[in-house]
């Protein structure tokens, strides 16, 4: 068994491949011919992300509902060498997610790590969110999540190693107005990955979850549509505050590497910053409440926000 636990690790000469020092604390695990299964993998984050892991020597299996799409995720991975195999379904059903961990073990071998991906977003008040609306969200977000890895976990707790990464957000920390089910259901990921990473541990399953800021990606042009017009407190202008998927991805790639479970983020000052939200909840309501009334007025009010 391979400990997540660096107090724990195991002697350099019991690790498989080449191992070594990074960051002078964890031990590196070598990815080459490792196997990941990853959903939501058409676009976005999860593309960018099968793409860096077959990079760094991983065989990788890919999941969404666009099955255009996959194949040119595949084929862009076997242009470069790589192993790679693609699954159309839906993360909303247990029975097509547990198909594609099966479709992924039997094509590429034993998993090593599963990537809980898939997700959407809407700017939406509360109040104005339909039931079917919010039901939908967290059947996609967060049951999605649940749904991936659940089929997995038996695999991995079996060898006895192995990575689990759930894909939440930097807003997992922080409602934000018009955005409380989305904020909700990166919560629920967020806290679920806490909870596991220290139960799978002892076991030799890693468990990380990933908090992007604002990616450039079509997360947005989703969420204007599913807003029904445009996104009143989004200026996706602000370069400062968007990353390319590829950033998010390198910084999974690095976190498989660690052999480590934990926190994935790509923005030392939204961390820092989410993390003085937390510990001054009033200041961080006023706060929230003149930037945000200064948005919609800048954008003439009314509509969804």
């Amino acid at each position: 068994m391979v400990s997540c636990d660096p107090k724990t690790a195991p002697s350099r000469s019991r690790l498989v491949g080449t191992v070594g020092r990074r960051r002078g604390t964890a031990l590196a695990q070598d990815l080459h011919s490792r196997v990941i299964a990853i959903t939501g993998a058409s676009s976005g984050i999860g593309r960018a992300t099968a793409v860096a892991c077959a990079r760094a020597g991983m065989y990788v299996a890919v999941m969404a509902r666009r099955e255009g799409m996959l194949g040119e995720v595949v084929d862009e991975i076997r242009s470069m060498g790589g192993r790679a195999t693609a699954w159309a379904g839906s993360v909303d059903d247990p029975d097509s997610c547990a198909r594609f961990i099966e479709h992924a073990e039997r094509e590429l071998g034993p998993l090593f790590a599963v990537f809980a991906n898939a997700g959407y977003g809407f700017e939406k008040p509360v109040l104005e969110t339909s039931e079917a609306e919010l039901r939908r969200i967290f059947e996609v977000n967060f049951w999605g999540s649940v749904n991936t890895i659940r089929p997995a976990l038996p695999g991995l707790l079996e060898r006895g190693r192995g990575h689990v990464l759930l894909c939440s957000s930097c807003l997992s920390k922080i409602g934000l107005p018009f955005y409380g089910p989305y904020c909700a259901t990166k919560a629920c990921q967020d806290y679920l990955g806490r909870a596991m990473r220290h139960e799978l541990r002892a076991r030799g399953v890693c468990v990380s979850t990933v908090h992007p800021i604002g990616t450039r990606t079509e997360f947005f042009d989703t969420a204007m549509a599913r807003s029904g017009g445009e996104l009143a407190l989004v200026d996706r202008s602000r370069q400062r505050f968007m990353q390319p998927p590829e950033r998010v991805a390198s910084a999974i790639v690095r976190r498989l590497k660690r052999n480590r479970g934990g926190e994935v983020w790509t923005s030392l000052p939204t961390r820092l910053g989410l993390a003085f939200a937390v510990a001054a909840p009033g200041l961080t309501d006023f706060m929230l409440s003149k930037m945000f009334a200064r948005k919609v007025r800048g954008k003439g009010g009314g509509g969804d926000a």
